[in-house]
């Protein structure tokens, strides 16, 4: 796209003007379940009609992935990393696209009172999509591009209806344009949906387990007593999410993946100590971490574990127990890398009674 459409695409007027129409708002691709739970596959996107051609691109979710579409429960370590704000993907082919988008620019064209610099933008890009040459000699799309219908698609930019920020959202605002099937879009347009944003999105929508430790006193120990804590190799694997995108000469995919690091506890109370001193129990080889107690370890130090120093009284001590998951991808066409790591952790009630001994 050249400058000038750069500029007259940047220009309130435009952009209010052909918001409706050139960008697909989240309620055009809200998701929509197909399943729940692990394994569940989940939409985003819009859908197709009776004839198979897609209304917008969908992405499908599949793996361990938050219920309806939603963003899942981890959360990156890295505060300066997100998923992509907005993308471009495929749209529509040329004859729905020439039939959606003739009879939206028209009916805003005959609105009572759209002249000016809206009416002027919105002429210019009724030229782009039906005449041989756009404006100011940049290239156009004689007559919709219908005489290549079925060779591609439209591109137009989609919202990501999980990111916050109102303006990073709304930020994919060039006009929709076309890609041959198979080919890939102009580099220029860098936004456009590829398979490491796919793993991002993925990392957004990832649900992982609860994190519950095994306690030993369970749920109840002593003052001053090292209360065990471990967490079994059965219970934490890794888990993956996968987001794909399927339509007519477009296909791409990527599966992200999370595996358990490390055991971060954080007593709910100064008032204590963690084993080790940091907190941090680390994984181990059987990629099980901490170590069950087991009778005759009164006296032994856990390598994974707290010590209260202080009775909770009529209540009790939250006991946050998070894991640090390490996140790759992998995706089409051999893609793959490293994404930040991330973490989800849950706490757990815990009563400490004010006795100083016991015998375990």
């Amino acid at each position: 796209m050249s400058g000038s459409q750069r500029t007259l695409l940047g220009a309130g007027a435009l952009t209010l003007a052909l918001s409706s129409l050139v960008v697909l708002t989240p309620s055009a691709y809200a998701a929509k379940p197909v399943g729940s739970g692990k394994g569940a596959n989940t939409e985003q996107q819009g859908g197709g009609d009776k004839t198979g051609i897609y209304a917008a691109a969908r992405i499908q979710y599949s793996g361990s992935v938050a219920k309806d579409g939603g963003t899942g429960n981890v959360k990156s370590a890295d505060v300066n990393w997100t998923p992509p704000p907005c993308w471009y993907a495929p749209y529509l082919g040329a004859k729905d696209f020439k039939k959606k988008m003739s009879e939206d620019l028209d009916r805003q064209l005959n609105s009572p009172g759209m002249g000016g610099t809206a009416g002027s933008a919105l002429g210019q890009a009724k030229r782009h999509y039906e005449d041989e040459f756009g404006w100011e000699g940049s290239p156009g799309y004689k007559d919709y591009n219908v005489e290549n219908d079925g060779k591609g698609m439209f591109w137009a930019g989609v919202e990501n209806p999980n990111e916050p920020d109102y303006l990073k959202r709304t930020s994919c605002t060039d006009l929709p344009f076309w890609v041959e099937n198979g080919e890939a879009p102009p580099p220029r347009y860098e936004e456009a949906i590829k398979p490491e944003m796919l793993a991002a999105l993925a990392y957004q929508h990832m649900q992982l387990p609860d994190t519950k430790v095994t306690l030993a006193p369970e749920a109840e120990t002593k003052v001053n007593l090292p209360t065990w804590a471990w967490l079994d190799n059965a219970v934490f694997d890794e888990v993956q999410a996968t987001a794909a995108i399927n339509v007519p000469g477009f296909n791409i995919q990527a599966t992200t993946t999370a595996k358990p690091v490390s055991l971060k506890l954080e007593p709910g109370t100064e008032d204590a100590e963690t084993y080790p001193a940091s907190g941090e129990c680390v994984i181990n080889a059987d990629d099980s971490i901490g170590e069950p107690y087991a009778k005759g370890k009164s006296d032994e130090t856990p390598p994974c574990g707290v010590k209260y120093l202080r009775s909770s009284g009529d209540g009790t001590f939250k006991l946050q127990a998070t894991i640090t998951w390490e996140i790759n991808w992998t995706g089409t066409g051999g893609a793959g890398g490293d994404l930040p790591n991330g973490t989800f952790g849950n706490d757990q009630d815990v009563t400490v009674q004010e006795i100083q001994s016991v015998n375990r």
